[in-house]
């Protein structure tokens, strides 16, 4: 199979909203390779699939393409790898995209293990697996954990090449842990959020940062968080900045 290919071609398909063209692509080499009996081929296509179906909402098969990835994991012999951790992630992922995210714990817990002993301290994917897990943590009200989880994260991001469009993402999320925190009473935590939604501006603002699909991607993301917050402006700047500049 050559793997590039086929994921190339997914990437085409998502992009396009070719939704049904991603499932039958998906499946067809799935069941060509069960068919040719390459697991590690089969775990990677299911690994795609978990984004696949959370990204359309469709519990069902998200869910069984985690539960085929952890299982090919063994079969694979690959217990340990930084595979195994990245299909970990993508699986917990999964159960909070769906309110589940007191089944995603444990295998962020997995992942964390594998990530730290496998990757470098300055790897980007180390800060995203925090990010994640954070996410997790504030949904089951484990707000003390997810801030933790977050400050983590920063860590890594600081040394990561451009690393400061991924610690804008992670200080919007440290503001919403305590705006969970607050419930009705905004004045609560009021000067935490402000610090954060600055350190996230500042961030974005970043001169050495590359005004590239990926800027757009993450200025896109941002957007909404400081219009929540009442900052509009920056808000506003940022959708002007959401389509990719030409050369």
């Amino acid at each position: 199979m050559d793997f590039t290919r086929v994921l190339n071609k997914l990437d085409h398909m998502v992009e396009t909203k070719d939704f049904e063209g991603a499932r039958a692509l998906l499946d067809y080499w799935i069941s060509d390779a069960a068919s040719h009996n390459d697991l590690q081929s089969e775990l990677y296509l299911y690994n795609e699939s978990m984004g696949l179906y959370r990204k359309l909402g469709d519990e069902e098969r998200a869910v069984a393409s985690a539960g085929q990835a952890m299982e090919l994991i063994g079969r694979t012999g690959m217990e340990g790898t930084v595979t195994a951790g990245t299909t970990y992630i993508n699986a917990a992922t999964v159960y909070k995209a769906f309110g589940r995210a007191e089944d995603g714990i444990p295998l962020f817990d997995k992942a964390r293990g594998i990530y730290e002993k496998n990757l470098r301290e300055d790897d980007g994917r180390l800060g995203g697996l925090y990010n994640n897990m954070g996410l997790a943590l504030t949904d089951m009200g484990r707000y003390e954990e997810a801030l933790a989880s977050y400050g983590r994260a920063l860590e890594v991001m600081a040394k990561v090449e451009h690393g400061r469009l991924e610690s804008a993402i992670t200080y919007l999320n440290m503001a919403d842990v305590y705006d969970h925190k607050r419930g009705e009473d905004k004045e609560l935590y009021e000067q935490e959020i402000t610090d954060l939604l600055t350190n996230a501006w500042e961030c974005l603002e970043d001169k050495t940062l590359p005004r590239d699909g990926y800027y757009s991607f993450v200025a896109e993301k941002c957007a909404p968080s400081f219009g929540y917050y009442g900052w509009f402006m920056a808000k506003n700047q940022l959708e002007s900045r959401c389509i990719t500049p030409r050369s």
